[in-house]
């Protein structure tokens, strides 16, 4: 199939039916439709007969943000460990039924692979949330810690206020006179 062959619409490709590859590009229109396109401007580009075709990678916004940079080297350390335990497993497996001599060696390794990845998965949750302490979480509203440290404040506040009114007494009054005569 040729350059020319792979930009003509899909009807003209079999005889006026649709496919799959039509009810994707048709899919891809509403969907490129849903992210605000206004200016008339198309993701697809538009080959030499002019008409428009799909590209391959489309630039969709994020739905959640990122994990932060030790997170992420955690889960995916954490990902190649317990892949790597999940197929020294299935290899302890299959030489036990093949009753074969790396079976045992096999099998205790496999134990021992499986605290590994244990520690690797705990090793992303302990990081997660040593991250969110030092860096700080989002506050609900209805936190019981932002109730707290409000409840604290005006304390201080009102502490404050106090210290300042006999602060104010102690400088007007003098050295004990209680009046100016």
């Amino acid at each position: 199939m040729g350059t020319a062959e792979r930009q003509r619409a899909p009807e003209q490709q079999h005889g006026g039916r649709r496919d799959d590859a039509a009810a994707e590009e048709s899919y891809g229109e509403a969907s490129e439709q849903s992210y605000g396109e206004t200016s008339g401007e198309s993701y697809g580009a538009v080959g030499d007969d002019g008409e428009r075709r799909r590209e391959l990678w489309i630039e969709e916004p994020a739905r959640r943000r990122r994990l932060p940079d030790p997170v992420r080297t955690a889960a995916v350390r954490a990902v190649i460990i317990v892949s790597l335990t999940l197929i020294q497993a299935m290899i302890a497996f299959l030489s036990a039924v093949a009753g074969s001599w790396l079976s045992f060696p096999m099998v205790l390794s496999s134990v021992a692979s499986t605290v590994v990845a244990t520690w690797g998965v705990l090793d992303v949750w302990v990081t997660r949330q040593v991250y969110n302490q030092r860096h700080g979480v989002v506050s609900v509203p209805s936190s019981t810690a932002r109730r707290l440290r409000r409840e604290r404040r005006r304390a201080r506040r009102q502490a404050r206020a106090a210290a300042r009114g006999k602060e104010r007494i102690r400088s007007r009054g003098g050295a004990g006179q209680l009046s100016h005569s």
